[in-house]
């Protein structure tokens, strides 16, 4: 009775009472005892495998999970999803999420529970939009909240993509369907009238023809400017060495930069980093914005530029990095939306074809910006 009683009490349940040399009286209780520990060890066992496979489970999901204890502020779990969005590898109490990312720490004390909500909140990959859903449950031995952050910012923009890709390739196909004509008309009639005397009247209409054929080919090359955006398709991907696509870039750069008198820094702490990237979309992507970086920086002291390469949890980044005027605000959440410009020469087309090359890429890019103090854009492969 001892033994099994101290068995229970420490939930040893792989204790057997043996029955060959057991008395009468005493044989029919070591064979109940034996029972009942049978058991509690299958029940024991089932639930040990529940819990192997719910782990699994969460660890396979993409969903950022988080579960702490209320009273004591103590994180009971949080899985490799959560881990890797954030670039937490432990945590000991909810508290301590305060210091490492105060946004997102207010968030979760914000949302009561059994809501949802959408935000976004800096991450090591950049500002990401999340839906947080927020849950609290009792036990015998506490009470608990369950946290779950679902990031949406990549569905958002391949649907964003898609639909501006739908709506591009209708407007260019309408204007170019709908000038061509024009232009061709306008060139027709400027021929005819060449041959015709001098006058006045004559000279107006020349004038007007003349006017009516340039806009018409303004026209045509801005719809095939734009066309360029469907025009990409799937990438080729080669391994490359990071040294070698900046040396590639600075020898295509330095004269431009030279002549403005920018200094440019490439930094590359890792000269063996690889990427799998292919390199005449992605040198066209860092092409434009080294151009957007030297025109944020003409009219600052000192200008400057850094292109950098690293790899952030073993996914490889690209940063260009200048100390120019920056972008307001109100403006960063636009600056990716085609047509969009802050330039009186600008297309609006330059980001936008950037981020729609970095999603064939299966990857995104980024932006932090200060006005006065310059941007970030990072590339995350």
């Amino acid at each position: 009775m001892e033994e099994f009683a101290e068995a229970a009490r420490y939930r040893d349940f792989t204790r057997f009472f043996p029955l060959q040399h057991a008395g009468p009286e005493i044989k029919p209780l070591r064979g109940a005892f034996n029972e009942i520990n049978g058991v509690f060890k299958k029940i024991s066992s089932e639930r040990e495998t529940q819990y192997q496979y719910l782990q699994k489970i969460l660890e396979l999901v993409s969903t950022a999970i988080l579960s702490y204890d209320e009273r004591t502020e103590k994180v009971i779990w949080m899985n490799e999803a959560f881990k890797e969005l954030f670039n937490i590898p432990y945590l000991s109490k909810i508290t301590g999420l305060h210091k490492r990312n105060p946004e997102l720490y207010e968030k979760i004390m914000q949302i009561p529970s059994g809501e949802t909500n959408l935000f976004t909140v800096p991450t090591p990959r950049g500002m990401l939009k999340l839906q947080l859903s927020a849950s609290s449950f009792q036990t015998t031995e506490g009470h608990y909240r369950l946290v779950a952050f679902q990031n949406i910012s990549e569905a958002l923009d391949v649907t964003e993509s898609q639909a501006w890709q739908k709506l591009l390739r209708v407007l260019t196909h309408e204007i170019m369907n709908s000038i061509a004509p024009i232009s061709s008309l306008a060139d027709t009639l400027k021929k005819r009238l060449e041959g015709l005397p001098n006058g006045e009247e004559l000279d107006d209409i020349r004038l007007g023809t003349e006017t009516i054929k340039r806009r018409s080919e303004g026209l045509l090359k801005f719809a095939e400017t734009y066309r360029s955006l469907n025009k990409i398709s799937q990438p080729t991907i080669t391994t490359v060495y990071a040294a070698d696509l900046f040396e590639n870039l600075y020898q295509l750069m330095e004269p431009s930069l030279i002549q403005k008198n920018i200094e440019l820094d490439i930094i590359l702490k890792d000269p063996g980093l690889q990427l799998a990237l292919d390199v005449n979309l992605i040198e066209q992507v860092l092409i434009n914005l080294l151009l957007n970086a030297v025109e944020a920086v003409k009219s600052v002291e000192n200008p400057y530029i850094s292109v950098a390469a690293l790899a952030n949890n073993g996914n490889p980044q690209i940063k260009v990095t200048d100390n120019g005027s920056g972008i307001p605000q109100d403006l960063l959440e636009n600056i990716f939306i085609p047509f969009f410009t802050t330039r009186k020469s600008g297309s609006g087309v330059g980001l936008t074809l950037s981020k729609q090359i970095m999603l064939v890429h299966k990857g995104n890019i980024a932006v932090h910006s200060e006005e006065g103090k310059g941007s970030i854009f990072t590339l995350q492969f």
